[in-house]
C-alpha cells in the first residue's frame, strides 16, 4: 500500500501511517532520538517523517532508480541513500 507504518510491540496494533510513497517502501531507519523515521522507496526517493505527527518533513529527490536504503549519519544531520541507478 505503498507505507511504512509504526508499531506497538506491547499491544501489536498500528500506531502510524506514513502515507505519501507512490512505489512500494522498502527500508526504514529510525535516527538515534527516535524523533524522525527515514524510509527508502521504488517512488525514486528518501522521505523523513515525524513520528509524533506521521507527516512527511522532507522528501529527497534526485535519483533515477528505486531508493532501496537510506540511514542517518551519526550525528543525525545528514541521510545516505542507495540506488538501483548505481549511486549513493
Amino acid at each position: 500500500d505503498h507505507t511504512a507504518r509504526l508499531w506497538s510491540t506491547a499491544s501489536g496494533k498500528c500506531l502510524l501511517a506514513f502515507v505519501g510513497h507512490r512505489g512500494w517502501v522498502f527500508a526504514a531507519t529510525f535516527s538515534q532520538d527516535g524523533q524522525q523515521v527515514i524510509t527508502a522507496s521504488a517512488d525514486h526517493t528518501a522521505r523523513l517523517w515525524s513520528t509524533a505527527s506521521g507527516k512527511c518533513l522532507l522528501a529527497f529527490v534526485g535519483h533515477r532508480g528505486w531508493v532501496f536504503a537510506a540511514t542517518f549519519s551519526q550525528d543525525g544531520q545528514q541521510v545516505i541513500t542507495a540506488s538501483a541507478d548505481h549511486t549513493a
